[in-house]
């Protein structure tokens, strides 16, 4: 049995559910514009709405995440992370102003950013996160392992899960996500960079959009900004190698995740994940 390769491309994941619902967490322009509460800062509106436009699947963005409750099969759940790595990527392709930076600092920012964005996409579509799929996914049962290993590799994904439960326990929304998301995209972190005070702005941008949604959204949480922000440090502290161990070792192999990332980002919707035979 090998995984469907073509599943995580735009337009080819199959639609699960009514096409005028939303998963939790996820927007429909069906219904509304989230941003459209900014009224007196249409700016800001509109730069939230071409956030939440650039996402690649708008009404069954990810199908297994209707039931969380289910327990997911191992091909299952890689499937859904490929998708949420996809989305992570093709969404910053369609995002204000970062097509228009360099090729070289597009690059730069997603691979050390990539991890982070696949946080919140899994927060945001309630990914599930039952230790036993993701330990056989990683194939920690197939073979033999030191146990002081398995320990360390069961506080990573221990790790995992906090960071994401408690981004759901705020109950972020849509808007806020892409936000967030923006935030975390455009950092100065990243080396090599041609344009960093443009990279900055683009941050400081994105963080503005953010405090007058919540601002015009969410007026009787004062502290609601603040406790996102802070949401957003600790996202560093889930280790990308374990990602990539955890959900893309039994679709890619040993291609590195930072060229998969690279040739998502220059090919576009056209990409094509490389096959590998599960095991």
């Amino acid at each position: 049995m090998g995984m469907r390769r073509e599943a995580v491309q735009r337009g080819r994941v199959p639609p699960t559910q009514p096409s005028g619902l939303a998963l939790p967490g996820q927007f429909s322009l069906a219904n509304g514009d989230p941003a459209a509460g900014l009224n007196s800062h249409p700016y800001l509106s509109s730069y939230i709405s071409l956030l939440l436009r650039a996402e690649p699947y708008p009404t069954s963005r990810y199908g297994q995440c209707v039931q969380p409750t289910n327990v997911m099969g191992i091909d299952n759940i890689c499937e859904l992370a490929a998708r949420l790595l996809f989305s992570a990527v093709e969404w910053a392709r369609n995002i204000p102003f970062f097509p228009d930076l360099q090729v070289t600092d597009q690059v730069a920012l997603l691979r050390l950013v990539w991890s982070e964005l696949f946080v919140l996409n899994a927060s945001q579509c309630s990914m599930p996160l039952h230790v036993a799929p993701l330990l056989a996914a990683a194939g920690l049962h197939a073979s033999p392992m030191a146990a002081d290993r398995v320990v360390a590799f069961m506080d990573h994904i221990r790790i995992f899960q906090e960071q994401v439960e408690k981004l759901k326990a705020l109950h972020v929304d849509s808007a806020e996500y892409s936000c967030l998301k923006a935030i975390v995209l455009f950092t100065t972190d990243a080396c090599g960079l041609s344009d960093v005070p443009h990279i900055e702005s683009l941050q400081e941008k994105s963080q503005c959009a953010l405090e007058e949604y919540c601002r015009s959204q969410y007026p009787n949480q004062p502290t609601r900004f603040g406790k996102l922000l802070l949401r957003l440090p600790s996202l560093r502290t889930v280790s990308s190698q374990v990602i990539e161990q955890l959900f893309f070792v039994r679709l890619v192999g040993k291609t590195p995740i930072e060229t998969l990332i690279r040739d998502m980002l220059l090919s576009g919707s056209s990409f094509s994940w490389p096959y590998m035979a599960t095991m």
